[in-house]
């Protein structure tokens, strides 16, 4: 089967709707990995916090790029990650269906919580989502045939 017809296949699963599942798939993308991401507890730390220590800058941190990734870190704290959840939101309703969309966690210690780091999250957030991607796909489908 050629890309072609792959393609023609997909829009006619969709209802012609791709801009709303491509958008929807993004979201969730982006959903699933702050949802995923630990917020520091230094219940759980060798060492006491610094002071004045408050987690979720981890979460407060994954970013929407639009043709290119975001650069820089916020300052920004989100425990919750409804913030960062409306952020990507924003960028993802802001810009063109096609085209490449971006999720990404600038902070220094990004990948070494991705490769396990944190009890919390021992088998990271991104490669999870990787794992359930094609089932987001089809969630995506399903809310765009309705």
């Amino acid at each position: 089967m050629s890309f072609g017809s792959e393609l023609k296949a997909f829009a006619a699963k969709t209802g012609g709707k791709l801009e709303d599942v491509a958008r929807e798939v993004v979201l969730n993308v982006g959903r699933s990995v702050v949802e995923k991401s630990p917020v520091g507890d230094a219940s759980y730390w060798k060492s006491p916090p610094p002071p004045g220590y408050v987690g979720g800058r981890f979460r407060a941190n994954w970013q929407h790029g639009f043709g290119l990734p975001a650069n820089g870190a916020l300052d920004d704290i989100d425990a919750s990650g409804g913030a960062s959840i409306a952020h990507i939101q924003s960028g993802v309703e802001g810009n063109p269906a096609a085209g490449i969309h971006f999720i990404s966690n600038n902070l220094p210690y990004a990948q070494r919580l991705e490769d396990g780091y944190s009890s919390q999250a021992p088998q990271g957030m991104v490669s999870l989502t990787a794992i359930e991607f094609k089932e987001i796909v089809n969630i995506s489908v399903q809310k765009a045939k309705q």
